[in-house]
């Protein structure tokens, strides 16, 4: 769930508007270029199933928390203006790691319980995954928040100034919140207009005034801190993956057969 709400941020804020798509297309095309991730998913999830139940199911859940810490690696390496085939390629590897992981994961579980627990069982199952996505959606927002924290300001001072923005403006604009800056790229237009007003922007020269306003100022802008933030995000999604692996491997006691 988080994964998915950064990439979108990715899709929809930096990437598509430096690759010439309009603001107002930019949700239809970020779902459209997310596909890979659900087709690893889907491919991976009945191949997974059937060979966990012939070969066991631990070895077949590690290895789809591994496969998805290797894909949280390339991501977190990958530049902001990055080659699409290489970010299909990686998001296709995370979802066939989590194809690999859902059906043994959930095998494990209903075989470690009682037949006559099963079904509360299954339902604690679905709780603790719909909560555990919402969730991580709360956690990687929140990190991502902080890594703009780090540099965004000094990235918007100084961009805004090299294009001929009083410095008082421009400290004013860089000392938002970096959470309006995310909700921006999350909807995927340019606040420049905006933040400046038009008093600003009737001071600087028309050309000056038109690239700050235009499609791909603002993106270029906010790329390098945006990835700052991925970086902390993607570092502690492949921790938490690793340390899912490690739990994935650990032998619970058998239940005791029901009478």
């Amino acid at each position: 769930g988080g994964l998915q709400f950064m990439l979108i941020i990715w899709l929809q804020g930096i990437w598509l508007p430096l690759h010439g798509y309009d603001y107002a297309d930019t949700p239809l095309w970020a779902g459209i270029y997310m596909l890979p991730l659900t087709i690893g998913f889907l491919l991976a999830g009945p191949v997974s199933g059937a060979l966990s139940d012939k070969f066991g199911a631990r070895l077949f859940a590690a290895c789809g928390f591994l496969v998805m810490a290797v894909s949280f690696a390339g991501l977190l390496v990958l530049p902001s203006d990055f080659s699409y085939w290489v970010f299909a390629a990686l998001i296709f590897l995370n979802g066939l790691g989590g194809g690999l992981f859902a059906a043994p994961n959930t095998a494990i579980i209903m075989s470690s319980v009682p037949a006559d627990a099963r079904g509360a069982a299954s339902g604690m199952r679905a709780t603790f995954q719909n909560a555990g996505m919402v969730l991580s959606m709360g956690v990687f927002f929140s990190l991502m928040v902080a890594g703009l924290a780090g540099t965004l300001p000094d990235t918007l001072t100084t961009g805004l100034t090299a294009q001929g923005v009083p410095a008082g403006a421009a400290h004013t604009v860089s000392q938002l919140p970096p959470v309006g800056v995310l909700f921006a790229a999350f909807l995927g237009y340019n606040p420049i207009q905006h933040l400046l007003g038009p008093d600003i922007l009737s001071r600087l020269s028309p050309s000056a005034a038109a690239h700050l306003t235009g499609r791909e100022f603002f993106p270029h802008l906010i790329s390098q801190p945006f990835h700052d933030g991925l970086v902390v995000v993607f570092s502690l999604a492949i921790a938490m993956s690793l340390a899912a692996a490690a739990a994935s491997l650990i032998r619970g006691r058998r239940p005791e057969p029901v009478p």
